[in-house]
């Protein structure tokens, strides 16, 4: 079978080759590749900044962002031929560390997780996959396509996850206004469920025109592109959501929420000479004001599961103007090109 592949640490050495069908001891379902959604973390490892073949392997099956449809299923795995599923990325390490061990895999505290198509186990990118039952999500019919987005839906529902519990223990701080910077797929995904939970939601970006705009006034949030200091100091917002990792965005959000707000960082850029920060003043200004800043990556099956919800909740239609690209296997080099106006290309099987 065919499946795109990298060899880990060698830049520019993707390539559709083939492949032996996925072994037994992979998983017991059986699923035929429908589609594979592309993102940063591809391109990075495309590139050779990093990437984990799994032990003895000669390359690196790329694709974490899967659709499929079962072929093959045990009795009793909750799952039957015809299912579309996603499948769930990290894998807890083989002696799990708490977190682990509690089902929070995607808060390993150890670093000997394991994921698909990223570090040390083959990814979704082949013409089929096996996948075991308890890490595949079964989806609706009727999200079609829009199903490729389950795990980059998954990130943001965790933050949301997290920003909902620190909020719950400060009950007359419930959040009212969010602004997330950066109107790439996710952060129109962490707009999309604020919009969800009622929040009066505002999405930053440097793109005046092309779809970007349209997209966010398509779920009812408003649209800014300026100064981005300008803006978090006009609207104070309660909650920021940074999905760019550009540090002068970044350093702009530190500290500059609403009393008792919350900053939290979901992009990941590449290093950078740090702008002057004043960390006194960030400090003085963190205590006094009961502000909070955290980090997340990954998620577990909590999260996958309110990402279905979620999408459930969507408009098919806006989901799908998510998806600008198209890109059949034999011609999947041309996914991996990152164009300006690209919101999330998808590779199709």
């Amino acid at each position: 079978m065919r499946a795109i592949v990298v060899s880990p640490g060698v830049a520019h050495s993707v390539r559709l080759a083939d492949v032996p069908e996925p072994a037994p001891e992979e998983g017991s379902v059986l699923v035929d590749t429908l589609a594979l959604g592309v993102c940063g973390t591809d391109r990075e490892i495309i590139a050779g900044l990093y990437g984990e073949a799994p032990a003895g392997a000669p390359h690196l099956v790329l694709g974490h962002e899967s659709l499929g449809r079962v072929r093959d299923a045990p009795e009793g795995s909750g799952l039957a031929p015809g299912d579309l599923v996603v499948g769930i990325v990290r894998r807890p390490d083989p002696e799990p560390c708490p977190a682990c061990a509690a089902g929070e895999w995607d808060m390993c505290r150890n670093g000997r997780y394991t994921e698909r198509g990223i570090k040390a186990r083959h990814g979704f990118g082949a013409e089929r996959f096996r996948i075991e039952p308890e890490f595949a999500i079964r989806v609706a019919p009727d999200l079609g396509l829009a199903a490729v987005l389950m795990e980059p839906t998954s990130i943001v529902a965790k933050a949301w996850d997290h920003i909902g519990r620190v909020a719950a223990r400060a009950r007359s701080a419930a959040p009212q206004r969010v602004l997330v910077t950066g109107a790439g797929p996710i952060g129109l995904l962490a707009a999309m469920i604020s919009v969800q939970r009622g929040h009066d939601t505002h999405v930053f970006d440097r793109s005046p025109e092309g779809p970007k705009p349209k997209l966010t006034a398509g779920i009812g949030a408003t649209y800014h592109v300026g100064d981005v200091r300008e803006v978090i100091e006009r609207l104070r917002p309660d909650v920021i959501v940074e999905c760019t990792g550009a540090v002068p965005v970044i350093a702009a959000a530190l500290g500059q929420t609403a009393p008792a707000g919350m900053v939290c960082l979901l992009g990941v850029g590449a290093s950078a000479t740090p702008r002057a920060i004043d960390l006194g003043g960030l400090n003085r200004t963190l205590v006094l004001d009961n502000q909070v800043i955290f980090g997340a990556v990954n998620a577990n099956h909590l999260h996958y599961e309110m990402a279905a919800e979620a999408l459930a909740a969507a408009d098919r239609g806006w989901l799908e103007q998510l998806i600008n690209r198209r890109v059949p296997l034999d011609r999947m080099e041309e996914a991996f090109d990152n164009r300006p106006d690209d919101i999330k290309v998808v590779v199709t099987f």
